[in-house]
């Protein structure tokens, strides 16, 4: 991966004015302004502590570029790179205030991506083999949610929809709205305006539900906090009713878990830990010169 999508540009363009101002105030980078020359230069590292998988360096760079135009911020690797400790994943050069100016943000986004993008790796690596895609989940931090939906990407998940306007979820709570009625609800989800063409998906949490979605034909049938026995049954039903469906595990997934879910045939497994419960991958800006 080598950047950003407009719209994630435009996100993350939004954060990184947020976050400078709650860094630098109304007044700057007091200690810089009194212990730097003003017209000092230098070249700083940014380095990673431990392995993991880069994400996030178009955010970097754009704070780099918000603080000082001047700045020169050079990737040295692409996001979605697998590294060790040690490495360096990009450089800065310019004015030593602006540098230090920039520093903690830019970790802040790096670490954080590079956090998300290293466990859907390591989900990713554990189902290799499998017919099964790891996906995200709308778990995301508020405003964040397409930063954090890119650094899946990099590390070689799959997005679930961004949000509520861009695919049909039908979960539980809807189900109980309807008193249960399955075929009802699929039906008035395709039917309704604006929907057509958009991925109608069920959430089941028992078999006699599935029964009831299969004959729909839904795009996906989400299987919700099922045993493995019990999702391959899924899977044997879906391959004899409605073959075309695709079946996604959801619920009590871990990376001790995930291996033998992606057994039982599922399509598809959305994990919320890819991004609720990531933690920040150790990267550091080292002064060269």
């Amino acid at each position: 991966m080598t950047g950003f999508t407009p719209e994630e540009q435009v996100a993350c363009g939004r954060l990184v004015e947020l976050a400078l101002a709650e860094d630098l105030g109304p007044t700057g980078d007091r200690t810089s302004a009194a212990l730097i020359p003003e017209g000092k230069t230098a070249t700083a590292n940014f380095v990673v502590r431990s392995a993991g998988v880069v994400a996030g360096l178009p955010a970097a760079a754009l704070v780099c570029a918000s603080v000082d135009r001047a700045l020169a911020f050079t990737p040295v690797v692409n996001d979605g790179t697998a590294v060790g400790p040690r490495t360096v994943v990009a450089t800065v050069a310019g004015s030593l205030r602006s540098i230090l100016a920039a520093e903690r943000t830019a970790l802040n986004f790096l670490q954080r991506l590079s956090g998300v993008a290293t466990i859907t790796r390591k989900y990713v690596d554990a189902v290799a083999g499998s017919r099964a895609r790891i996906l995200d989940t709308r778990k995301t931090t508020p405003g964040w949610r397409l930063l954090e939906k890119y650094a899946v990407r990099a590390g070689g998940g799959t997005n679930h929809r961004i949000g509520l306007y861009d695919g049909i979820l039908i979960k539980d709570n809807h189900l109980a709205g309807l008193g249960g009625d399955i075929p009802r609800a699929i039906a008035s989800a395709r039917g309704f305006p604006g929907n057509a063409g958009l991925p109608v998906i069920v959430e089941v949490d028992a078999l006699d539900q599935l029964e009831a979605a299969l004959p729909c034909r839904p795009e996906i049938v989400l299987l919700d906090n099922m045993t493995p026995e019990t999702m391959r049954t899924a899977v044997a039903r879906r391959d004899a009713v409605s073959p075309g469906t695709l079946l996604e595990a959801s619920g009590g997934v871990n990376l001790s878990t995930v291996r033998d879910i992606a057994a039982t045939g599922v399509d598809r497994i959305s994990v919320g830990a890819l991004t609720h419960s990531a933690p920040a991958l150790d990267i550091a800006l080292d002064y060269q010169s």
